[in-house]
């Protein structure tokens, strides 16, 4: 069964680790790679990723991506969410914090802000302005 609006929104912005999907050269099939984001009901959902990585080559050259979360217990759900990219800004003023602290906590957040400073100053924030939505429950509600 399709999720409603509000819930597929509530589900996208619970903290799911995400499948980022962007076309991939001809003759290939979609790049598709784990990655965390945010997103808040309403909003832009958006990433992190290198400024000189495949997935970032990819959005700038297609214009657009798309995510898909999932999970299994209590039920089967899923929400995609594909859209051109609205904005791509530098990753600064503790947005390394805000993407990690959906993820991790106490030293495991300490640790990786500690690898981000040092290793990802090179990251830029990719925000999706969503256009076409896919979502279901497939309980036995």
């Amino acid at each position: 069964m399709a999720l409603s609006r509000k819930e597929r929104e509530q589900f996208l912005a619970e903290p799911h680790v995400a499948a980022i999907g962007v076309a991939a050269a001809e003759g290939r099939g979609p790049l598709l790679v784990p990655i965390w984001y945010a997103y808040e009901p309403g909003g832009l959902p958006w990433i992190l990723t290198g400024v000189n990585s495949l997935k970032m080559q990819r959005i700038k050259t297609t214009g657009r991506f798309s995510l898909l979360v999932q999970r299994t217990t209590p039920t089967v759900r899923y929400v995609s969410v594909e859209g051109p990219v609205a904005e791509v800004t530098e990753a600064a003023g503790g947005v390394h914090r805000e993407l990690a602290s959906r993820y991790l906590e106490g030293d495991a957040l300490d640790s990786y802000l500690a690898y981000a400073e040092a290793e990802l100053s090179d990251h830029a924030v990719v925000r999706m302005r969503p256009k076409h939505w896919l979502s279901a429950d497939l309980g036995g509600g």
